[in-house]
């Protein structure tokens, strides 16, 4: 690929402001230039990226690196910066550009909707592993999250083990899948996550994760069966979001007697959907301390999650701290911290 404009003869003090405020998917582009180029924007970048790097590998036709912008938690525009495909019959790759990465020559052409470039390969798990390698070193940065299904679970640990900084983010997501005892266990034990979890997949049958849980600021479940009151008793996080579990309303009697001793003490959220929520089991030994507060409320949680409280009992700490109290028919049972508190998602 050969530069259209004669951006490298500029002198490198204004170079560098150029390419502090170029976009990513531009400079990954003009990367592919020349051997100059690529050192130019390697050296000369000084300006942080308003972002962090995501890994996505959601079927074996197709991957992308990102710098995603998310809104409440959700990701809402993805900023592709560099994807891999899967070579089909019907296109014809001769007449695209052919660039280096990794020691390998590569079939690449731009999305035009998008304007990111596109690269395609035989094994689209070799070509992301490559993609990753050659973008990571470009702007000196690590994978901050990663978007992985069963089948491409392995990235997850492909990505852990080539960085020392933890991971931000991880989405294990198939919805038809179920996922291995070991592949759960890697995640909660060895993954070294930071910020979210979200696993949108069924666990094994009679699975139980026996040991301390990590430190995670948001744990999303689909699938909670596999939780335990001795799981919620380890816990430190600030949202908690267990979209089915066996959880009964004595364990959550439990915790929020746990949680008024001091214990989850960063917590802002719990939502959980149980068998059947009795709130006379769950309030059992705390009504003394609990006053009934019919107005709804409306409450968005740190990650973002937004909750109705139509009514509720609300609980006081000893240091002042409120929580409400709220069963949403027909089984879900909310737990949510006062005041509300803004959250950076990117």
């Amino acid at each position: 690929m050969t530069s259209p404009f004669p951006l490298l003869h500029v002198p490198y003090l204004p170079l560098g402001r150029v390419i502090d405020f170029m976009d990513p998917d531009a400079l990954v582009s003009l990367s592919f230039c020349s051997q100059k180029s690529h050192s130019v924007i390697k050296t000369q970048r000084k300006l942080s990226f308003d972002g962090h790097l995501l890994v996505e590998e959601s079927d074996k036709n197709s991957s992308f690196l990102s710098f995603p912008r998310f809104v409440f938690g959700l990701l809402r525009k993805r900023n592709c910066v560099l994807s891999a495909h899967k070579f089909v019959d019907n296109i014809n790759y001769e007449s695209m550009e052919n660039v280096k990465m990794g020691g390998r020559h590569v079939r690449v052409e731009m999305d035009h909707l998008d304007g990111y470039l596109m690269s395609y390969w035989e094994n689209t798990t070799d070509g992301l592993k490559v993609i990753t390698e050659y973008v990571t070193n470009l702007f000196n940065i690590d994978v901050s999250d990663i978007w992985a299904s069963k089948q491409s679970f392995h990235m997850i640990e492909w990505v852990n083990s080539r960085q020392k900084t933890p991971l931000r983010r991880v989405w294990y997501v198939d919805w038809n899948a179920t996922s291995s005892e070991e592949e759960l266990i890697y995640i909660l034990k060895y993954c070294r996550l930071t910020s979210k979890l979200s696993i949108r997949l069924k666990p094994p049958q009679n699975f139980r994760f026996t040991e301390k849980f990590p430190i995670i600021d948001c744990l999303d479940i689909i699938h909670g069966e596999w939780m335990t009151l001795d799981n919620l008793l380890t816990m430190d996080g600030i949202d908690i979001v267990l979209e089915t579990s066996i959880l009964t309303s004595r364990d959550l009697n439990v915790f929020l007697k746990h949680w008024l001793a001091g214990g989850c003490p960063r917590l802002k959220l719990f939502c959980a959907r149980l068998g059947s929520v009795d709130m006379f089991q769950v309030l059992d030994g705390l009504m003394r301390n609990a006053v009934f507060v019919e107005n709804s409320r409306y409450y968005t949680s740190p990650f973002g999650y937004s909750r109705v409280l139509s009514g509720g009992y609300d609980i006081q700490r000893e240091d002042g701290v409120t929580a409400t109290v709220h069963y949403q028919p027909p089984r879900t049972l909310i737990i949510a911290v006062w005041p509300e508190t803004p959250y950076n998602y990117n």
